[in-house]
């Protein structure tokens, strides 16, 4: 019996010491869930300061783009203005060249009084180019000179040199009349290069005195023309009508000194913008990178607050269920405890009463045997002296009689003594008995903890596998990171070759436009130099000789005219003719093309309107359905779909506003991933149930949802169990539960895979439709 006390005793203080460690992990644990709440009360405010900084920094990356298109635009059109004034000054710098060329003015460089070509000695005034051209025929292609005596030194330096060239020489000569009655003289509208030269301007007289503009149909200006013979009649597009011929059209290209000069200004102003537009687009540039790193930086902080918060939420619904586990394993103590405690009172209790009465137990036991042995040895003296004295017998009856009473009284005591020694080893097995009963709950107690161990076990090897899973996703984040960094390298070298495209395109445009001048000048040096197309000049006959050209300077210059013309092509008509049939062919090709482009025009229309119309209606659709399964899905919760450009739903894009209960944000990028999950199925099955299809196939779309989403999905599964068939890959296994039947792939070491299938019957088809339910 105080074997059994004493054990119990050693099983209380060890209760005891648990339901001690039980309450220092219950404290430890209510700290720890006391900074866990104050963690997460601090995350949800420092969450909204998160989200504004991140919508500041896109409002900040917007503003910085359109500002970058902005700079890009200007940049383009500074650099077309510059292509344009470089490809007009080198094309007006090359038919000076070409003026110079004609005149000799290279040959006669150092001739003192050579002023210049007549082209870089004026200035005209825009508009008027084409008509100062005309008016001034071949003195375009000749060299001022100061004087006679500078003229007489140039034709001899010409002569010498065997080049055919005309020279204009200043002086104080009376001017042409020009004709008021026909038109406006040309002479208002050009003047000597800065206005200072009074012999440019006299020469200018001269040349231009019988010059008028008028601006009048054809049949007039012929009229004109036939009613005044002497006067040279001109318009601001380059027709002639003068003493020695008509001509109609000119290239005007203006090509003057004073225009030349005013070109490239405009070149270097036009330079100087690119410049500041280059400078402006880099800074845009630089904005921009900025402005989206800003934008990173704030996802990448908010999505780690986001783990923050989600880790904490975690960490503090775990140590709910260890508290939950702690006052559960610790109630559990306390009755045991208080079991231990009755217990022990009783056995003490019975303990005590045992050992009150064991002395006097004892002591009548000892009486009892040396009772036995009194009597005893009484017996063998009365034996003795029975048979010593037998004849004594009958007077000592009465005596025998006594004694054997009193040996009856004392037996009947041993009786009693013995029966006391049974109870007492009866009382002594029950204490066994109880020993024994402790034993066992002592082994039952170490099988709980056991368990509890081996649940912690699995419990840490499922957290070590979400952490685990965590680490993947931080890796494909990473990966997500480096992938865009290379895409960004791509459209820096990307935009490094436009440029140098651009670049080569201005060339190329450049060449382009000293080709097409320098093809414009030749053309233009045929009709100025014979004043008609080639096939009529071959046809005409010799021309009348004007007053004081002699036949001999009119040779000469005829050589010198035909020599500049060049050599001609024999085949010119034939290749005509060819040209002019592949004119009309490209011709009937150009109004087919036309008439098709017509009709493609209005089938384009009609397929917009028509794509107009079921777009409309499909959103419509959609939208509805999605705001009804994402309440479904997030109860308490807001979402809809919004178009970017509601007015313009061919080139609209579509935006997708989610916001949960509980949180203030409605943009996808600021929500965790199993939220971003529910709210693409959302949509998808809004999609579902817009446009109906007799089957669906999903592969592994819950994988990031956590148990209540998943729950939360599963149920919009049953919603569309009963009008299509789904198709679920997954290895989820309350996706597994759902299904009405599995099919899994499995492959033996060695050998071929194989589908393994197995239909739910309809019990649990039952069970898990009540479920649905209930939940």
């Amino acid at each position: 019996m105080r074997a059994a006390l004493a054990q119990a005793d050693a099983e209380r203080l060890r209760v005891v010491d648990r339901s001690t460690v039980l309450a220092d992990g219950l404290d430890r644990l209510e700290v720890e869930a006391g900074f866990l709440r104050s963690e997460l009360s601090s995350g949800e405010s420092i969450e909204e300061p998160l989200v504004a900084d991140v919508a500041g920094a896109e409002a900040r990356a917007h503003e910085a783009a359109v500002a970058r298109n902005a700079a890009w635009e200007r940049l383009v059109s500074v650099e077309a203005e510059v292509r344009t004034s470089m490809a007009r000054a080198d094309a007006l710098a090359l038919a000076l060249d070409e003026a110079r060329s004609r005149a000799g003015a290279e040959h006669l460089a150092e001739v003192d009084g050579v002023l210049g070509t007549l082209l870089d000695l004026v200035e005209v005034d825009e508009g008027y180019e084409a008509a100062f051209e005309a008016a001034a025929g071949s003195a375009l292609d000749a060299v001022v000179v100061d004087g006679a005596e500078a003229a007489r030194q140039a034709l001899h330096a010409l002569q010498e040199g065997r080049l055919s060239a005309a020279v204009l020489a200043l002086g104080n000569g009376p001017a042409a009349r020009w004709h008021s009655q026909v038109g406006d003289s040309i002479r208002p509208y050009v003047r000597s290069r800065g206005g200072a030269d009074g012999g440019v301007e006299l020469l200018l007289d001269r040349l231009l005195g019988q010059a008028v503009i008028v601006d009048a149909p054809l049949a007039e200006l012929v009229d004109l023309a036939i009613g005044h013979p002497e006067a040279i009649l001109v318009t601001r597009t380059g027709d002639r009508f003068g003493p020695n011929g008509w001509r109609v059209g000119g290239d005007g290209r203006g090509a003057t000194g004073a225009a030349l000069a005013e070109a490239e200004r405009r070149l270097a102003e036009a330079e100087v913008e690119r410049m500041e537009a280059a400078s402006a687009f880099d800074m845009a540039e630089a904005a921009t990178s900025a402005a989206d790193d800003d934008v990173m930086r704030g996802n990448r902080a908010l999505e780690e607050h986001d783990g923050r918060f989600t880790a904490a939420t975690e960490a503090l619904q775990r140590i709910q269920v260890e508290r939950r586990d702690l006052s559960t394993e610790a109630e559990g103590l306390r009755t045991r405890l208080g079991e231990l405690d009755q217990r022990i009172a009783d056995q003490s209790r019975r303990v005590a009463e045992i050992e009150e009465r064991l002395p006097s137990l004892e002591s009548a036991e000892r009486a009892s045997v040396e009772a036995g042995h009194r009597m005893n040895a009484a017996r063998n003296a009365l034996e003795e002296r029975a048979a010593g004295l037998g004849a004594r017998r009958t007077g000592h009856d009465v005596r025998v009689a006594e004694v054997n009473g009193r040996l009856a009284v004392v037996r009947a005591r041993v009786v009693d003594v013995r029966g006391r020694l049974e109870q007492l080893a009866d009382e002594r097995f029950a204490v066994a008995a109880q020993r024994d009963d402790l034993e066992e709950r002592e082994a039952a107690t170490q099988a709980l903890i056991d368990a509890v161990d081996v649940r912690m076990s699995v419990v840490e090897s499922r957290l070590e596998a979400l952490r685990e899973r965590r680490r993947q996703q931080s890796e494909r984040v990473r990966a997500v990171t480096a992938r865009l960094d290379g895409l960004r390298r791509e459209r820096s070298s990307a935009e490094t070759s436009l440029r140098e495209t651009r670049e080569r395109l201005s060339r190329l445009e450049v060449e382009r436009a000293e080709t097409r001048m320098r093809i414009e000048s030749v053309t233009e040096t045929i009709r100025s130099e014979f004043d008609r197309e080639p096939d009529a000049a071959v046809d005409a006959l010799c021309p009348d000789l004007a007053e004081g050209v002699t036949p001999a300077g009119r040779i000469a210059e005829l050589e010198r005219e035909l020599k500049l013309m060049g050599p001609i092509n024999p085949l010119a008509l034939t290749e005509f003719d060819s040209l002019r049939e592949r004119h009309e062919f490209l011709q009937e090709q150009l109004d087919d093309i036309r008439s098709t482009r017509k009709e493609l025009r209005k089938v384009i229309r009609s397929v917009d309107e028509e794509i107009v119309s079921v777009f409309a209606s499909a959103f419509a659709e959609v939208s509805a359905h999605f705001e009804d399964l994402f309440v479904t899905l997030f109860p308490g919760g807001q979402g809809r779909l919004r178009l970017t450009a509601p007015d313009d739903l061919l080139e609209t894009g579509l935006e997708v506003e989610a916001r949960p209960s509980g949180k203030n944000v409605k943009k996808l990028s600021l929500l965790s991933g199993g939220e971003r999950s529910l709210t693409a199925l959302a949509f998808l099955f809004a999609v579902f149930r817009s446009r109906p299809s007799p089957f669906y196939v999903m592969d592994e779309v819950e994988a990031a949802l956590d148990d209540v989403n998943l729950h939360r999905f599963l149920g919009l599964v049953d919603q569309f169990r009963d009008d299509a068939q789904l198709v679920i890959v997954s290895h989820q296994k309350r996706t597994m539960e759902a299904a009405d039947c599995l099919f899994g792939v499995s492959m033996a070491p060695g050998g071929s895979s194989k589908v393994v299938s197995e239909r739910v019957g309809v019990e649990r088809i039952a069970e898990r439709l009540g479920a649905f339910a209930n939940g």
